[in-house]
């Protein structure tokens, strides 16, 4: 029997649980200022502490859908807040309540959880896998311009933080297509606005517009030297774009803004063309790539049934997951879909790495080679390579 209990916040005991993780992060608590803003942030019932005599541990949660490689958008819990006192780490407060979520997400239908992990070794014993990644780049802005056959339709139009809150989720909304992309629900979009307003900097945003309305904006601010010479970095925040010319135009826009010597684009897809729009692309560099989303397949069975996948001989997946054991078994995974079956399976892997191949970004064949998938059939591998593949690299852009 574990000395500690586990049980849903209550409104009052939720500051509480917002200084323990802020604590965990070595980060001082909040002021009454910012927990006001803040606490706009939390979803109704959607966090959980740990108690023995007082709160040791506690974790959160949000709605939200995500988009699934094929366009499909199904239920999921965006995960965060995570965070046990010091004085309480390693007694299995952190998998009471790891647990204790999984098993709500899959009572209430919640078919994928994804989280942005502070320390990587720590989700994948939850069955977590990291499912995302971004590349970080920077623009050299004196020195870069756009080829002079990049798209060049629509204009852009500057906004304020309070017109930009009530104009971006309706284009962000419409925008929110690739793999890997969620839906922001008002509690995200509070968020946001907690940040921007902490932030010392001035938050701008920048709407593109197209010939049937907004499609695309980009959220930045700019920090740097006051004084000669002047050196200063435009931060991209947010950038979204329904259409090449759409991203050229936020780009070109980006790139006019006077009294800037850099842009730094953090967190961003993979395969995003900015070299490809650069008349010299050596004037962008790549700083790093990172984790983006931690995924978990809540509900294997509607999660694989949700997805396309690609042209290639079927192959039967065995998946193992001691957490959720209703997830265990083996699938058929064809081009027509995924659906249990009592055939003998050709790869055998667990419910973490399972969520690598969703998406995706890694290919099985690269995991079998690296022992993460078990391979009973040499040409299994090669057919999941297609099988899983997607168009364009997943990525989600929102965090939280």
């Amino acid at each position: 029997m574990s000395d500690f209990e586990i049980r849903t916040l209550k409104a009052d005991e939720l500051r509480g649980a917002s200084d323990l993780f802020r604590a965990s992060l070595h980060v001082p608590p909040s002021d009454d200022a910012d927990w006001e803003r803040a606490a706009r942030a939390y979803q109704p019932g959607g966090t959980i502490g740990a108690f023995d005599s007082a709160l040791i541990g506690t974790a959160r949660s949000f709605d939200a859908e995500m988009t699934v490689p094929g366009g499909a958008r199904v239920p999921m819990a965006g995960v965060t807040g995570v965070g046990v006192r010091a004085d309480r780490t390693r007694r299995g407060v952190l998998r009471a309540l790891m647990t204790t979520q999984l098993e709500d997400f899959a009572a209430r239908g919640v078919v994928l959880a994804s989280l942005l992990a502070s320390e990587a070794p720590i989700y994948g014993r939850f069955g977590y896998g990291l499912a995302l990644r971004y590349r970080t780049y920077s623009v050299e802005r004196y020195r870069a311009l756009l080829r002079p056959d990049v798209p060049a339709a629509g204009e852009v139009r500057l906004l304020e933080l309070d017109e930009a809150l009530e104009v971006c989720p309706g284009v962000y909304e419409s925008l929110a297509g690739r793999p890997g992309m969620m839906s922001r629900p008002e509690v995200l979009w509070r968020l946001y606005e907690n940040q921007a307003r902490r932030n010392p900097q001035s938050v701008k945003t920048a709407v593109h517009h197209g010939p049937d309305g907004p499609d695309g904006y980009a959220t930045y601010f700019v920090d740097g030297l006051q004084v000669h010479p002047w050196t200063k970095s435009l931060h991209l925040v947010d950038l979204f774009a329904g259409t090449p010319a759409a991203f050229a135009g936020l780009w070109r826009f980006l790139l006019g803004i006077d009294l800037v010597d850099r842009i730094v684009a953090e967190a961003r897809p993979l395969d995003e063309p900015i070299e490809l729009i650069l008349a010299d692309h050596r004037r962008s560099t790549v700083e790093r790539i990172g984790d983006e989303h931690w995924v978990r397949l809540v509900d294997v069975p509607a999660a694989l049934a949700a997805r396309e996948y690609g042209t290639a001989a079927p192959v039967v997946v065995e998946v193992t997951d001691p957490l959720l054991p209703a997830n265990s078994g083996a699938y058929r995974v064809t081009p027509g879909g995924a659906e249990r079956t009592d055939e003998p399976a050709a790869l055998r892997l667990d419910a973490a790495t399972l969520a690598m191949v969703y998406f995706g970004t890694w290919r099985p064949s690269a995991l079998a080679g690296a022992g993460r998938i078990e391979v009973r059939d040499p040409d299994a591998a090669a057919n999941a390579d297609v099988l899983f593949g997607t168009r364009v690299a997943a990525w989600s852009g929102t965090h939280f």
